[in-house]
């Protein structure tokens, strides 16, 4: 089984975590590091992925940073009061399937959720997790000899009018939401950061475990 580092950033700005994974990819891929989980809050920007028109939905920025990226996806927002997690994982060999990963990260998104009394869960049409009808996760991967990168973002307490200003993953603005909608008292960032590293760890271990037999 493989082991697993868990990176707490606190915020920082997206360029400098991009240049964290960045960093991690190579050693990773070296057999220089463990897979590592890094977890963060970013200060606010705009990320563009691959997807094509994605550029397009970019609507009013205004001072906010626009930084094309490598993951799949569309555009979408990270900034305060959000939690993002960038799993930096070489998967095994017989767990090379992206869109397994993918639904994994759903699945963590979910458990984390879950640890709140909020219930959520993948859409058969749309990535990442939704409650009642509306996105509060999105899943943009990357991935480059088999380790993975980019990853994750729950919305826990963010000022969702900052989705108002692109069409986040190329969907309508009022179809995102947040913890905090779903809670009598918005939790605290750094509960969330716990419980996902925890719904991370129990997920990558059984899911990079060897087959039996």
């Amino acid at each position: 089984m493989s082991r697993l580092r868990v990176e707490w950033l606190g915020r920082a700005p997206y360029t400098q975590v991009h240049a964290r994974q960045k960093q991690l990819l190579r050693a990773v891929i070296d057999g220089e590091a463990p897979d590592t989980l890094l977890l963060c809050e970013h200060d606010p920007v705009y990320t563009v992925g691959r997807a094509r028109g994605a550029q397009g939905n970019v609507l009013t920025p205004g001072d906010v940073p626009v930084v094309p990226v490598e993951r799949g996806g569309d555009v979408t927002w990270h900034g305060p009061g959000q939690l993002v997690g960038y799993p930096i994982c070489a998967l095994p060999d017989h767990r090379h399937d992206l869109h397994a990963w993918l639904h994994g990260l759903e699945q963590v998104c979910t458990d984390t959720l879950a640890a709140f009394g909020i219930a959520g869960g993948p859409d058969p049409r749309n990535t990442g997790v939704w409650v009642d009808g509306r996105k509060v996760a999105a899943i943009g991967i990357a991935c480059k000899r088999w380790v993975t990168w980019h990853g994750f973002a729950i919305n826990v307490a963010p000022d969702l009018e900052a989705f108002s200003r692109i069409h986040p993953c190329g969907m309508g603005s009022e179809l995102v939401t947040s913890m905090a909608q779903h809670l009598d008292r918005p939790p605290r960032l750094t509960a969330v950061r716990d419980a996902a590293g925890a719904a991370f760890r129990r997920w990558w271990r059984d899911w990079s475990a060897p087959p039996s037999g």
